[in-house]
């Protein structure tokens, strides 16, 4: 049987590739074969990470500056990786923001900026990326969600909760109006990981230990724990599973 986790050939981006779960699936997508672009806002530090994942995976990384935000951004980011690979294979957004906020104290300003980040980004790169996937004929796109997107959670998190519910939907929706253009749309649903916006909470102890005991396999996530999930997601092995959420979550929405 041959290899059908392998990405050989293919043409990645990665919004988000800047963070912590981004750029661990950037590397991982590009140590199972994949030309990788990596895209976020800042040029600088989008370099560094292309740079690191060349130097880790053996296989050459780009690094192609835009704002998710800015529809006119991504599209040029989009045709930027098309003059220079001539397709757009695979799509992951793992960009994502949360502003915690009282809910009877939240504002609409902060209210929006969640939703043009979490949800319009989400949108934005789905449809400029998906317009080459139909000229191709085919494609797989992985949407950040989050166990926040099926279960609602306290401590500020109405917005948070409110843009990764959206985030499922816009899954869901494209991946049935997309089938028929060989286009899968998937999402990957991760618990609390730790990442440079999260690591406080690793670094004391005691509100490490209060939300790991939260998790039925006793610890929280870490950026690569997110890997495997989208390497399956976006090779042969899902090529039959479309509008599906992977929570990678230490068993947390099991119960």
């Amino acid at each position: 049987m041959k290899n059908i986790f392998k990405l050989d050939g293919k043409i990645a981006i990665v919004t988000g590739g800047a963070g912590g779960i981004g750029e661990a699936l950037a590397l991982g997508l590009a140590v199972h074969g994949a030309t990788v672009v990596v895209s976020s806002r800042n040029q600088e530090t989008i370099a560094r990470v292309a740079e690191k994942i060349s130097e880790e995976s053996g296989n050459k990384a780009f690094a192609i500056a835009s704002d998710v935000t800015d529809e006119a951004s991504v599209q040029n980011l989009v045709d930027q990786v098309v003059k220079k690979f001539g397709r757009v294979d695979i799509l992951v957004n793992a960009m994502g923001m949360n502003i915690k906020r009282d809910a009877f104290e939240y504002s609409m300003e902060d209210w929006d900026k969640l939703f043009a980040v979490n949800v319009k980004g989400t949108m934005v790169a789905c449809k400029a990326a998906g317009k080459v996937m139909r000229e191709q004929k085919g494609g797989a796109i992985v949407n950040l969600s989050s166990v926040r997107g099926i279960r609602g959670y306290t401590g500020g998190n109405s917005g948070y909760c409110a843009t990764k519910g959206a985030v499922e939907l816009i899954t869901k929706s494209l991946a049935l109006e997309w089938a028929p253009h060989g286009i899968r749309v998937n999402a990957l649903g991760p618990a609390l990981v730790i990442t440079p916006g999260t690591k406080h909470i690793a670094e004391d102890p005691k509100l490490a230990a209060k939300y790991a005991a939260a998790v039925p396999m006793g610890r929280i996530g870490m950026p690569a724990d997110m890997v495997g999930a989208v390497i399956y997601l976006v090779s042969e092995a899902a090529s039959f599973v479309t509008g599906q959420t992977i929570y990678v979550d230490g068993g947390l929405t099991a119960g």
